[in-house]
């Protein structure tokens, strides 16, 4: 089944907007410039705005693949129809082994599986898989 563009930017644009306005009505916490509402009210925003992008059809032209091409990259895992469960899959790995393993060796792995299964060669996932989740974890430090 496929949805058009303009219903998939439609449902975008309404989460996004939920995520905003849900996420200003959290309160401020006292004594800081940037409280809890600032992160959700920039996703809902971001979110927002590519739903329209979607709707309106820009960028369309880039997504038209060649004929004779093959959907799947190059060295990718051909996983045809369970290609859309990768990312639901590996943010439950995530959920279930991130207590136990620690942050980054499980955010490791899930970069490492992500790049492979997009079609990432060894050599560039290995290096993407250490220095992202070191990248992520300065950033939240």
């Amino acid at each position: 089944m496929q949805l058009s563009d303009r219903v998939t930017g439609a449902v975008l644009i309404a989460l996004g907007g939920a995520a905003a306005v849900f996420g200003a009505r959290l309160p401020a916490v006292p004594g800081q410039d940037v409280g809890p509402a600032a992160f959700p009210m920039l996703i809902g925003g971001g979110l927002a705005l590519c739903g329209s992008l979607i709707a309106f059809g820009i960028g369309h032209s880039f997504e038209v693949p060649e004929e004779g091409d093959d959907p799947a990259p190059p060295g990718s895992l051909h996983l045809g129809r369970l290609r859309p469960l990768i990312p639901t899959a590996l943010l439950f790995f995530y959920v279930l082994a991130v207590e136990r393993l620690g942050f980054l060796p499980t955010a490791a792995v899930v970069v490492l599986l992500a790049a492979i299964a997009l079609g990432a060669r060894l050599r560039l996932a290995i290096p993407l898989a250490i220095i992202a989740p070191l990248c992520v974890h300065l950033a939240f430090y």
